[in-house]
C-alpha cells in the first residue's frame, strides 16, 4: 500500500515538473502575441498617417455650378422698305454649368467645367479642362495646360447679355499658358495651335499671346481700386466669332487667310468705395482682312473692332442699378454698330442673382431692335 502511494506521488511531482516548462512557454507564447499586435497597431496607425484617408481626398475636391434661367422679349424693326417689324419672346434655361477643381497635392492641380447652354451647346460640352502647376510664395510662377479661355481681354460686365468685346474677341482653344503673378503684377504669355491658318500652310502651333495686368493691392479699407490690362493675340481671326465668320463656304470648317492678323485688348476697371464701378474694353484687330476673308463683309476689307463702356452702383442691401453704351466697326450686320441701355439687379437671397436688362440696339444697315430680358440665377 506504501509503494502505491509513493509511486502517485512520484507521478504527482514528475506531472508538476513536466508541465512546469510547458506553462512558461505557453506564458511567452501570450507575450509575443501581444507584442506582435502592438507593432501591427503602431504599423496602421502610421500607416494612416501617410496615407490620407476618404474624408482627406474629399476634402481636396471642390465642386461648383451655375443656373441661369431667362425670359426675354424683342422687338426687331428692318430698315428695308415694305418689312414689318417683328416680335418674338421665350422662356430658356441659357446656363448649366458644372465645375470640379482638384488639388490633391501641392503645387498640382486640375481643373474641368462642363457647360450646356439651350439652343447653342448642346448636348453637353467639356468648356475647361486644364492642368495647372503653381510655383511658391517666393516664386509665383504658374502654367496651365489643356483646354481653356486665352486671356485675350478682361471682359467682365454687370449685364445679363454679353458685351461686345466678348462676342468679338473671346477665345477658347487647347493651349499653354504660362504666367507670373504677384502683388499688383500678372504677365503671362502661351501659345495653341489655331482653327484658322494661312492658306497653303501647313497646321501648326502657330498662334500666340502674352499680356500683362496691373491692379492694387485688395483691401478692404481702401477707397479706390484699380485693375488695367492689355493682351495681344498674333492671329485674332482664330477668335470663336471670327473663325466661324471665315467659314466663307458654310461646311463647318474655317478657309484660311492669306496673311495673319494681330489683334489687341486693353481695359480698365475701377471700384469706388465698393458701391460704384466702372469698366470700359476696347478689342480690336490691328490690321485689315482681305476682301471676302470674313461672311459679314460684302467683299470688303474689315478691320474689326468693339467696345463697351459700363458704370454701375450697387446699394448696401445688394441691390444695383447698371448703364452701358457700346459699339463697334467694321462687324456690319455681325455685330450691332451701337447698343445702349440699363439694368436693376439685386441678390434676395445667398448666392443667388435677379436681373432685368433692356438694350436697344442698332446695326450698320439701319436695322433696330430692342430687347428686354429677365434672369434668375443661382450659383453654388
Amino acid at each position: 500500500m506504501l509503494k502505491i502511494i509513493n509511486i502517485f506521488i512520484y507521478i504527482f511531482i514528475a506531472g508538476l515538473i513536466t508541465s512546469g516548462p510547458a506553462w512558461a512557454l505557453h506564458e511567452k507564447s501570450s507575450e509575443t502575441r501581444i507584442e506582435d499586435l502592438s507593432k501591427r497597431i503602431e504599423i496602421l496607425e502610421k500607416t494612416s498617417q501617410e496615407e490620407p484617408s476618404l474624408d482627406h481626398w474629399f476634402n481636396k475636391i471642390s465642386i461648383s455650378g451655375l443656373l441661369e434661367a431667362e425670359a426675354g422679349f424683342e422687338k426687331f424693326d428692318p430698315d428695308a422698305a415694305g418689312e414689318h417689324s417683328e416680335e418674338s419672346s421665350d422662356i430658356v434655361l441659357s446656363t448649366f454649368e458644372l465645375g470640379l477643381d482638384v488639388d490633391f497635392i501641392d503645387h498640382v492641380g486640375g481643373h474641368v467645367l462642363v457647360l450646356w447652354e439651350e439652343d447653342d451647346t448642346e448636348p453637353i460640352d467639356l468648356d475647361e479642362g486644364y492642368i495647372s502647376l503653381t510655383g511658391t510664395e517666393q516664386m509665383p510662377l504658374y502654367l496651365h495646360a489643356g483646354k481653356l479661355y486665352v486671356p485675350f481681354g478682361n471682359l467682365e460686365t454687370y449685364f445679363i447679355t454679353d458685351p461686345l468685346p466678348l462676342e468679338l474677341g473671346e477665345t477658347r482653344e487647347s493651349a499653354v499658358l504660362a504666367g507670373y503673378h504677384k502683388d499688383m503684377c500678372n504677365v503671362f504669355c502661351g501659345g495653341f495651335n489655331g482653327d484658322v491658318d494661312k492658306e497653303g500652310k501647313n497646321n501648326h502651333l502657330n498662334s500666340f499671346f502674352a499680356g500683362a495686368e496691373f491692379s492694387l493691392p485688395e483691401d478692404d479699407a481702401r477707397i479706390l481700386n484699380m485693375t488695367a490690362g492689355i493682351s495681344y493675340l498674333s492671329n485674332i481671326a482664330d477668335s470663336d466669332a471670327l473663325s466661324e465668320a471665315n467659314d466663307i463656304d458654310g461646311d463647318g470648317d474655317p478657309d484660311g487667310i492669306r496673311d495673319y492678323v494681330g489683334g489687341i485688348s486693353a481695359y480698365f476697371y475701377m471700384d469706388l468705395v465698393h458701391s460704384l464701378y466702372c469698366t470700359a474694353e476696347c478689342v480690336c484687330a490691328l490690321d485689315k482682312f482681305k476682301a471676302g476673308e470674313l461672311n459679314f463683309g460684302d467683299n470688303e476689307k474689315l478691320k474689326p473692332c468693339a467696345w463697351n463702356f459700363e458704370i454701375a452702383y450697387v446699394l448696401p442691401a445688394d441691390i444695383g442699378i447698371g448703364v452701358k453704351y457700346e459699339g463697334s466697326n467694321d462687324c456690319n450686320d455681325f455685330l450691332p454698330e451701337s447698343r445702349y441701355g440699363g439694368i436693376v439687379f439685386c441678390s434676395p437671397y445667398n448666392n443667388t442673382y435677379l436681373g432685368l436688362e433692356y438694350l436697344c440696339q442698332e446695326f450698320d444697315n439701319d436695322d433696330k431692335s430692342e430687347v428686354v430680358t429677365a434672369q434668375l440665377a443661382f450659383e453654388f
